[in-house]
């Protein structure tokens, strides 16, 4: 009887990874997944190309980005659809909005020594 206990015990135990915080190999290959066509339907809606999409998301898995631009598409195609157009910079700070014209600097003087 001891060992059936043991084994109850531990099957138990195993069942309850997922309550302890221990995500399996199925749950994070489909949490990539949806993230990864998450990012390919933004990019799409943002209307950047897909090589732009791949490049600005290098970590992200290929296959999940590109099917989730093509839903994307194919959304946008069937409900006619325009992208919407990104309003912050894609290569300054975040937060912060696009400029059209550059802001001239006023230059810098010499600090007086100190002596």
């Amino acid at each position: 009887m001891r060992p059936s206990f043991c084994l109850l015990l531990l099957c138990a135990l195993l069942a309850s990874c997922d309550q302890l915080g221990i995500e399996s190999t199925a749950s994070v290959a489909a949490r990539k997944d949806a993230d990864g066509k998450a990012i390919g339907g933004a990019c799409r809606h943002a209307g950047r190309a897909i090589e732009d999409c791949y490049s600005l998301n290098k970590r992200s898995d290929k296959a999940a980005v590109y099917a989730g631009w093509r839903e994307m598409n194919e959304y946008m195609r069937d409900n006619q659809l325009e992208p919407v157009l990104p309003v912050l910079a894609t290569g300054g700070a975040a937060g912060l909005p696009a400029r059209e014209e550059p802001v001239a600097q006023a230059p810098l003087k010499p600090r007086p020594k100190v002596h």
